[in-house]
């Protein structure tokens, strides 16, 4: 049996976390080192007391020697980090997004792609069996497509204060926009041709620069179409906050939350983020009178993996690509293309100007 593989976390908030404590439920991974600016101050679980402290990502770094650096930072030093992980050559997991730029998203894979190493990007919905079925149901609808998805979160508090600070650097449609529209990309294949955002500063607690309420559209080669939402902040309205539709001629796929009764998510509650409670699927099949021919399915997802569990898939699939040496490079262009579409949606809400692609 080969030994566990050396894993240095930097990063310790809700994701790093997940993600720390993923690799000590995983046989082939050992925590041999965990890096936070504020590391001195902090109460760790029980499961990471063996591991190295460091307050610097060079020192940890220089001093575990990794075999994999797991990135869970703030999104201004992801590439950076990733690069040089992979120059020291530990394999990388880098949370979402890949980088503030398209050059640097660039930088990041071609560095993988040079030193041979495995680069994974924490895209969780892909390893999420109901947006897998969301997707594959999708797929049978025809062309074009028509998507509609959002994400608001209303946050206060802890919440609010680190969307704040996520938002010195980027805005909710890029955080939050690369999921999905890697989901309609997933879907349509087509490449995107023109981008169209809107924004809005519904708050004086932002730099004067940034936008905490986003809006844009993608049109497709194929013809499909689709619109994503998102903003932060404790004026949001829990109203229809969570979306998640497409539609195409043969019908449509919906995720539904709380259907059935019960009490309403909380949009700030980061399991609400992956939870689909429901698929709706629609036929568009008509009778010979004229009527719907089918009724509607509705397939049961009560039994789908929670947030930390999805974490540990994450990290279980980033075994696997290094134990079998899994080509990695559709994965790392998918993630280089929603960042570029969000990203330019991004541009379009800064200069008022439709961005082509």
């Amino acid at each position: 049996m080969t030994s566990a593989k050396r894993v240095l976390v930097i990063g310790l908030g809700n994701m790093g976390m997940s993600h720390a404590l993923a690799y000590t439920r995983i046989d082939g991974f050992d925590v041999v080192g965990v890096c936070e600016r504020r590391i001195a101050e902090r109460t760790l679980p029980p499961a990471l007391d063996s591991a190295a402290k460091f307050a610097s990502f060079d020192d940890a770094l220089t001093a575990t020697r990794p075999a994999i650096v797991s990135i869970n930072t703030w999104s201004d030093t992801h590439a950076d980090y990733a690069v040089k992980a992979m120059e020291a050559g530990a394999h990388v997991f880098v949370e979402k997004p890949l980088a503030e730029t398209v050059a640097d998203a660039t930088r990041v894979v071609d560095t993988a792609k040079r030193t041979g190493k495995k680069l994974v990007i924490g895209y969780i919905l892909r390893h999420h069996p109901s947006w897998q079925k969301f997707i594959e149901l999708a797929r049978t609808l025809g062309t074009p497509m028509v998507f509609r998805m959002n994400l608001n979160q209303q946050s206060a508090g802890k919440e609010w204060e680190t969307h704040k600070r996520l938002l010195q650097t980027l805005s909710p449609i890029v955080d939050c926009g690369v999921h999905y529209i890697d989901v309609w990309c997933q879907i349509t294949r087509a490449d995107p041709v023109t981008v169209h955002g809107v924004g809005a500063r519904l708050t004086d607690d932002i730099a004067p620069a940034m936008y905490n309420y986003g809006h844009f559209e993608v049109t497709f080669a194929d013809g499909s179409v689709g619109w994503y939402e998102a903003g932060w902040g404790p004026m949001m309205s829990e109203t229809a906050f969570f979306v998640k539709d497409a539609i195409g001629p043969r019908g449509s796929v919906s995720i539904v939350v709380a259907e059935g009764g019960g009490p309403a998510p909380r949009s700030a509650d980061i399991n609400t983020h992956t939870k689909t409670n429901q698929i709706l699927f629609h036929h568009a099949d008509l009778a010979a009178d004229g009527t719907l021919a089918k009724d509607d399915e509705r397939i049961s997802t009560s039994d789908e993996p929670s947030h930390d569990d999805l974490c540990e898939r994450e990290q279980r699939f980033l075994l696997k690509a290094i134990d079998e040496d899994i080509d990695l490079t559709d994965h790392m262009e998918d993630a280089i293309k929603s960042l570029r579409i969000v990203l330019a949606a991004d541009e379009s809400v800064r200069t008022g100007k439709v961005v082509r692609l």
